[in-house]
């Protein structure tokens, strides 16, 4: 019996907390903007960790994804690079979420760190200018063999932590073994092919990992 009334006292708990979370989300309108990790590459937006917790949370969704784009240099086939294109972006956000950063690091030979880190800050400066009343949270891709993408990651966190940006470390801190075969068989678009692009699965599985970094700072 004693069991039972904690377990229904837990439960309680954290059904007033969720309630809590939700109605501090509720109304606000969250903008993603980024590359194949927002448009989600081949598969429906609908589908996204980002889509899905908007929508949980009764949030208005703008998506501002583009397939290949980077943060620091335009190209051709991808468009113009997220420095300059923030400002395509609705006027009234309330939550900024970028998540950014695996094409610069495949391209980071051609360009350079030094770049990215001064096109990175442009980008944050700029998103800050615009929209002083918005929460702002960088995430970061996901690990890969390409020494590249952890400079990328680590340049990211040093221009955010200058400008009191939150940065969540999908590098690092994340549930999701991009490096691993056989996970990326599960939880990818492509399966072993494929190193940034999370199926539907994958976005699930991620979710409440994102979730609770975004809610943390709205508590």
């Amino acid at each position: 019996m004693e069991k039972r009334i904690v377990s229904m006292a837990i439960a309680l708990v954290w059904l007033l907390t969720a309630s809590a979370q939700v109605s501090s989300l509720q109304g606000k309108r969250m903008g993603v903007i980024g590359d194949s990790y927002v448009k989600n590459h081949r598969e429906p937006v609908e589908n996204t960790w980002h889509y899905k917790f908007a929508r949980q949370n009764g949030m208005e969704y703008y998506n501002y994804g583009r397939n290949g784009n980077c943060v620091s240099i335009d190209r051709a086939r991808w468009g113009e690079a997220m420095w300059k294109r923030y400002t395509t972006m609705r006027d009234s956000l309330d939550i900024i979420v970028i998540i950014a950063g695996h094409n610069d690091a495949a391209l980071l030979d051609s360009m350079g760190i030094e770049t990215y880190k001064e096109k990175c800050e442009v980008l944050c400066r700029g998103l800050i200018e615009r929209y002083p009343k918005a929460s702002l949270f960088w995430f970061t891709p996901w690990s890969h063999d390409d020494p590249h993408f952890l400079e990328v990651v680590d340049a990211t966190k040093e221009v955010c932590g200058s400008l009191g940006i939150p940065v969540f470390d999908a590098y690092r801190n994340s549930n999701i073994y991009a490096r691993i075969d056989s996970f990326r068989d599960i939880y990818f678009q492509g399966g072993r092919r494929d190193h940034a692009h999370l199926n539907g699965r994958g976005h699930d599985r991620f979710l409440p990992i994102a979730a609770h970094f975004i809610q943390s700072y709205f508590k």
